[in-house]
């Protein structure tokens, strides 16, 4: 059951309040529950109970965000995260999740892969016994994309170019200027293999299997939020 948007803030804000301090570099998730914590961050610096945290957006409307309540923003080429929040899509067994509905998988992925580990924040209907229940996306090279797409086939989906108000000609468009297909599989049952086996595909350039990524979850249900460690069963 998916519970409201006051229940996910204050889980996002409690993530915050649990995980970042003063000095650190957070990387900045994308999408509305990671711009929760995007929010928090910007009231405790403006109140003086956070000092000197920078942050890595991982997406352009993050990054203007960032900016409008007051968190000053850095590179990768400047730093690392010593954490990143963000949401899910799913989440599977051992912390494993899918993500990438909002659009901004690949660069999800560099910066929750850049160091410090993943903190997620999500509602309990993105549990799942296994991953797949909804599509897998994946982040693709335009050029030649027709032959990524079979490519992807060949391994059990079905992929779907997604696009932008259903309009076939005008796909959606990444803030790195790829394509992403939305791929249903049955249920992924080996995460960790599906996503070499994705990624060994010429222009299948990032997909939204994050295995080993997340060390921690803040998941709301009806009656609070319980905290999901990346070493629990």
């Amino acid at each position: 059951m998916k519970v409201g948007p006051e229940k996910l803030r204050s889980a996002a804000y409690a993530a915050v309040d649990a995980r970042v301090e003063s000095g650190m570099v957070v990387g900045l998730g994308s999408g509305s529950t990671a711009s929760w914590a995007v929010r928090r961050i910007g009231e405790l610096l403006s109140s003086g109970e956070l000092e000197n945290v920078r942050g890595i957006p991982t997406s352009e409307t993050t990054a203007r965000l960032a900016l409008e309540v007051g968190i000053p923003l850095v590179g990768l080429s400047e730093a690392r995260p010593e954490t990143t929040i963000d949401g899910a899509d799913e989440i599977g067994p051992r912390l494993t999740l899918i993500k990438g509905h909002g659009g901004a998988l690949l660069r999800e992925k560099i910066v929750a892969g850049a160091g410090g580990g993943l903190i997620v924040v999500a509602d309990a209907s993105k549990l799942v016994d296994f991953l797949g229940r909804d599509s897998l996306p994946v982040e693709v090279e335009p050029f030649g994309c027709e032959s990524t797409f079979e490519a992807l086939s060949s391994l059990g989906c079905e992929p779907q170019l997604r696009l932008l108000d259903g309009n076939p000609e005008r796909p959606f468009v990444t803030d790195g200027g790829h394509y992403t297909v939305d791929c249903r599989f049955p249920p992924i049952t080996d995460p960790a293999s599906l996503e070499v086996q994705i990624k060994r595909i010429p222009g299948a350039l990032e997909c939204g299997l994050f295995v080993g990524l997340a060390r921690m979850a803040f998941v709301v249900h009806e009656d609070g939020t319980a905290v999901i460690e990346a070493s629990a069963p």
